[in-house]
């Protein structure tokens, strides 16, 4: 009886799953191993991104010979950059020039760099169909599931 019950309750689990949404992005600094060029993901951890429509960026800034990386989700670097392109379909494009940041402000330390022009050039590279973008758009019925209830359904045949 109670096998009965709990073989429908698996499968009613099972398949009360339609889809479910989740794209994990690398979020590091190119200081860090393995995150600048060439990239080594053995060294770095993949985060959820927390909004439902997210999207990974890998910001590329170059001063000379300096190069700087950056790997986020776009919902992570909203309230930090302010020159982030307004087209953030897949691929690459330069970082959008923020006119209004920096004004009224009297800085005298010039290592701040508060009108964010230290860098010759910034890319930003947005993706959420490659390879080290992974998106699980739908997750049918769960196999682990189906398995475990068509072995209950055998064991409970031959008993």
């Amino acid at each position: 009886m109670y096998i009965k019950t709990a073989l429908i309750s698996c499968c009613l689990l099972a398949f009360s799953i339609k889809q479910a949404y989740a794209l994990w992005c690398y979020e590091c600094v190119s200081t860090q191993p393995g995150c600048g060029d060439p990239f080594n993901w053995i060294y770095l951890w993949t985060n959820v991104c927390k909004e439902d429509n997210d999207i990974c960026v890998r910001i590329t800034e170059r001063k000379g010979s300096e190069k700087v990386i950056t790997r986020a989700c776009l919902s992570s670097l909203r309230g930090i950059r302010t020159d982030i392109p307004a087209d953030t379909y897949e691929g690459c494009r330069k970082a959008a020039t923020d006119v209004k940041l920096g004004h009224y402000v009297n800085n005298s330390i010039k290592e701040l760099d508060i009108h964010r022009d230290y860098y010759d050039d910034a890319e930003f590279c947005f993706c959420f169909l490659d390879h080290r973008c992974n998106d699980s758009s739908f997750i049918s019925p769960s196999l682990f599931m189906v398995t475990i209830g068509a072995v209950a359904m055998f064991v409970q045949r031959i008993l």
